[in-house]
Parts: structure tokens; C-alpha cells; sequence
């Protein structure tokens, strides 16, 4: 027993810093932080998303506080709200499903400037015909079809690439209990071309009767998958000629070992991240197949390609993960013995899915949020806020020499995590600590303790802290009086809250929404000062 809660000079943080009330605002823990703003939440809840509960709140309670802000930042500022979307939407993102109900929402705006910006991005965000379904679906339930939407959605149908609509069409004929049928019907979408015009009558009629010929180049996919499901036993010829995806060929023709094999030699990044552990169980994917895992090193392990499908390093986490356990984890009833190498190139995906760039020769601090919240599951990604921000971490150290990475939770404990770890080591040794109350302020009590002078400090953390006797920003003010006055705080916030650890007055600490790809980069620009 000590009176050390008496004698600290902050101030606990289960109350507001006297003086700073207005500027702050009491968390779901119960500890006192900063108001981040609508602009830092908008962002969070796009890159993050908010349909999982997270240790401290319900999706249903997240999503409310997300529509709110999300209003508010509309009213404010339309076009900024559509920058953030395209922003977010375009592979930053865990997935689109936040970025489209926020598009709904822009749809709603009551400014003609919201409803400009709506119809402006519209495209760029509904990419495919999932996201079609999924934009439709919000849409019936909150808005209606009203002239803007109706707009928008009958121009989506009348692009100009006929092919890649007909791909679309083919690949998703149905989610969310929508058929393009049913949208088509409700658009009233009129073909301006003959190419459209044989697309939308296969759409809406079907093809009773096979064309003896292919009508149009735009149509050689639908035709050859009509020709499988009346010729199931030439699965492979279908899938030969015609170039059908799995999505395509699968549920008309007749799969086996040879027919996997012939889509995995055209399969698209997204498809084979997604299919690794079908493809082994299959025995396409084996340590004696070498052309077949030169493919996928070819595919997983080149950042244009990661970066032209819109790769998610969560999704390259979440398949390294879930190919690793052997199909003891995920949605799949398949079973498999993982291939060595796949994991090695699953390992080297995940760094290269990130953005980084040369060493900046500064010496950082990571200091991951290893408290019992940081053990919640991110959406339906499987993974944990802690596992996230270790991957995230460890990227970031990998890039740089001088680093230490530290855990803290009730304390700061070492992890035993260096750069010569894998992402798989990693996750396992932060994943064990997660236990204990939140304060991220033993991260400054240490390095002041242990005179550790570093430029940068980046805090991984759901920003939920509420366990110390002083505020996060006291004990970084007490270590750059005793040690560094130039530290920057850099505080990678990983769960859609409306709260920041960061001083709004300190001009060397930053709050990023965590999740984005892009966060190590911004990380070492910040410590070369270029930012």
C-alpha cells in the first residue's frame, strides 16, 4: 500500500484536466480524453467500419454515433464528406461497406451540394456488382428511390464498357435479396447501344435458347456460361474458352482437381488470397506443384498488384492467419495442410501491402495497447485490435533500425518482438498479454524511468484509457521537460470512438485512424518532419 495516487501531480483520468473541460469528454471506460472531432471520427468510422461491437460498445450503438457524425460533417461540409468516402473507398478501408452506407447517407443530404457530390463519386465507390446489391439494400431501408438515386443507379447500368458490365452482371446475379432483374426493372434503364441492349435482354429474359454464335466479344462470357450449364460434363472446355471465374463456373459445372487448376491459372489476386486453402486441400497448391506456387509468389508477393486489387493488409493478415491454422479458423468446413511457402509468401505480402519507405535513421518507441479491450474481434475479419496493431507496429519497425516495441496495458512490459520476427511470431507474443486496465501513460513513466531518448513514440490503441493517476498528455509533457522536448506523439487509433489521447494544443502530436494502409508511411513522414 503507497500514497503515490495522492502526491502524483496530474490529474487521474477518470476526471478532466481542470481548466480543459470543455475540450474533453468522457469515454465508455470512464476515463477522460480529448474530443476528436467529427472529422478525425468520420474517418475512423470509414477506414474501421462499425457493423462489429467492439469491448466497449454494441454495433448498434456505434453505427448510430457513426450516422451521426456523419450528418453533422454533411452539413457542414458535403464535398469534404465525399473526399473522405473516395478516400476511404479506394483500398484504405478494411472493406466498402462503411464508405457505402456513408454514400447513402450523402444521397440524404438535404444541400443540392450534397446530392451534386452523391451523384459525383458514385461510380468510384460502387465498383461491382456487390456493391451495387449492398447500396441497394441500405438504400430501400433508409431513403427510398428517389430522382437522385434513380439517377445513379441507371447510369451504372449504361457505362461505357459494356464487358466489364456484362463480367458484373455474370459474376453477382443476386445479393441482398435484389436480382439486377429487380434493378433494372426499377431503374427503368433503356440500353443506348445493341451490345447493351443483348446484355439487359439476358438479364431481364435469359437465354432459353443458346445462340449459335457468341452475339458480341462483350457477351463471350455469358454465352460460354450458358453453353456449361447445358454442357456440364465439358466444364473445362467452358472454363478454357470462355475465361469463367470461379464464381461462374462453379455452381453450373462439374469441379474437379483439372478444373480448379485451369481457373486458378487466370484467378485474380483477390480470388486466390481468398481460396489458398481450397486450392491446398484440392492438391493444386503442394510442395511439388513449384509452377503453381511460383504463380502465387508472382501475384501476392508484387505491390502492383496488391495495389491495383485494392489488397487490404488486414485481408492479407486475415488469409495468413487462416491459412496458417489449416481451416481450424474462418467460415471455410474444409480441412488442409499448410504449404511452407505459401506462409513465407503470405508473410512478405502483408509487409508489402503496407506503404513504407527508406529508414529515416530516428529512433522510435511502439508502444502497443495490450489491455483486455484490445482483445475484441475487428468486423468479420477474425482478428483482434491487438493483432492489428502488432502487424501494423512491426511493419513500421521493420523499415526503420533504431526501435524498441513495448506493450502497456497497467504497465509497460517488454513483448520480446523485434523486426526479425514474422508477423505470425508477432501476433502470438502480443496476443498472450492481453490482459489488465488501460494507461497509456506508463509508456512516458518508463522511458523517463529508464532515460530512453526517442524521436518518435507511436501509440497503438483503441485511445480507451482510463487507469492512470495522470493524463497520457501530463506524462508526455513530464518526459519532454525531462528528457526530449522534440519527441513526436503519434497515436494510431484503431476503434471508431470519438475520443483522442492527443493535446489539441500540442503541435507535435498527431492522432491517425488506424487501418490504413498508408499509416507507416505517414509515420515516417512525420518523423522526417515532411509532414
Amino acid at each position: 500500500m503507497n500514497y503515490k495516487f495522492f502526491t502524483q501531480k496530474g490529474t487521474p483520468q477518470t476526471q478532466p484536466i481542470p481548466g480543459r473541460e470543455a475540450e474533453m469528454r468522457q469515454g465508455r471506460s470512464q476515463g477522460w480524453m480529448f474530443d476528436a472531432g467529427i472529422w478525425k471520427m468520420l474517418r475512423r468510422c470509414l477506414l474501421i467500419g462499425t457493423a462489429q461491437s467492439t469491448y466497449y460498445a454494441g454495433k448498434q450503438e456505434l453505427t448510430e454515433d457513426f450516422v451521426t457524425v456523419v450528418r453533422l460533417a454533411i452539413a457542414e461540409n458535403p464535398q469534404r464528406v465525399a473526399k473522405e468516402i473516395l478516400y476511404a473507398s479506394n483500398g484504405r478501408a478494411i472493406n466498402n461497406s462503411a464508405p457505402i452506407l456513408a454514400l447513402v447517407l450523402l444521397s440524404m443530404g438535404e444541400a443540392p451540394e450534397a446530392k451534386k457530390a452523391f451523384g459525383e463519386i458514385f461510380q468510384q465507390v460502387i465498383r461491382t456488382g456487390s456493391h451495387f446489391y449492398e447500396w441497394l439494400n441500405y438504400t430501400k431501408s433508409m431513403r427510398g428511390f428517389g430522382k437522385v438515386v434513380r439517377e445513379a443507379g441507371k447510369n451504372w447500368f449504361l457505362r461505357e464498357d459494356v464487358k466489364g458490365l456484362a463480367y458484373q452482371l455474370l459474376k453477382y446475379q443476386q445479393r441482398y435479396d435484389f436480382s439486377h432483374r429487380d434493378a433494372m426493372r426499377l431503374f427503368h434503364v433503356k440500353p443506348p447501344t445493341v451490345e447493351h441492349q443483348q446484355l439487359f435482354e439476358w438479364v431481364v429474359k435469359g437465354w432459353e435458347v443458346l445462340p449459335a454464335e457468341i452475339p458480341s466479344a462483350a457477351l463471350a462470357q455469358i454465352w460460354w456460361y450458358e453453353w456449361l450449364k447445358r454442357h456440364q460434363d465439358q466444364t473445362h472446355e467452358a472454363i478454357s474458352q470462355g475465361r469463367l471465374t470461379h464464381e461462374m463456373a462453379s455452381p453450373v459445372g462439374k469441379m474437379d482437381k483439372s478444373a480448379w487448376q485451369l481457373l486458378f491459372n487466370e484467378m485474380p489476386i483477390g480470388a486466390l488470397l481468398r481460396n489458398l486453402g481450397s486450392l491446398t486441400e484440392l492438391g493444386v497448391l503442394r510442395t511439388d506443384e513449384q509452377a503453381n506456387l511460383q504463380r502465387v509468389e508472382a501475384v501476392l508477393n508484387t505491390k502492383e498488384y496488391l495495389r491495383k486489387g485494392r489488397i487490404h493488409p488486414i485481408d492479407v493478415l486475415k488469409a495468413l492467419k487462416t491459412y496458417e491454422s489449416g481451416g481450424r479458423l474462418g467460415h471455410s468446413k474444409k480441412t488442409w495442410n499448410p504449404v511452407n511457402r505459401i506462409v513465407e509468401i503470405l508473410e512478405k505480402a502483408v509487409e508489402l501491402s503496407f506503404d513504407v519507405v527508406q529508414p529515416t535513421g530516428k529512433v522510435f518507441m511502439h508502444a502497443i495497447d495490450v489491455s483486455g479491450s484490445m482483445g475484441s474481434l475487428i468486423a468479420d475479419m477474425g482478428l483482434s485490435c491487438c493483432e492489428v496493431a502488432t502487424t501494423m507496429a512491426l511493419v513500421t519497425a521493420k523499415a526503420e533500425k533504431n526501435y524498441r516495441i513495448r506493450g502497456f496495458a497497467s504497465d509497460f512490459r517488454d513483448l520480446g518482438i523485434t523486426a526479425k520476427d514474422s508477423f505470425s511470431s508477432a501476433v502470438r507474443k502480443a496476443s498472450n498479454q492481453n490482459f489488465g486496465g488501460t494507461d497509456a501513460s506508463v509508456a512516458y513513466d518508463w522511458m523517463i524511468k529508464n532515460k530512453f531518448n526517442a524521436d518518435v513514440i507511436c501509440l497503438w490503441t483503441d485511445s480507451e484509457s482510463w487507469a492512470g493517476y495522470e493524463h497520457p498528455s501530463q506524462a508526455l509533457s513530464r518526459y519532454r521537460q525531462k528528457v526530449n522536448p522534440n519527441i513526436k506523439a503519434i497515436y494510431v487509433t484503431l476503434a471508431p470512438y470519438q475520443i483522442t489521447l492527443v493535446d489539441p494544443n500540442d503541435d507535435l502530436s498527431y492522432d491517425i485512424a488506424g487501418f490504413d494502409p498508408g499509416v507507416p508511411q505517414m509515420i515516417q513522414m512525420i518523423a522526417s518532419g515532411d509532414v
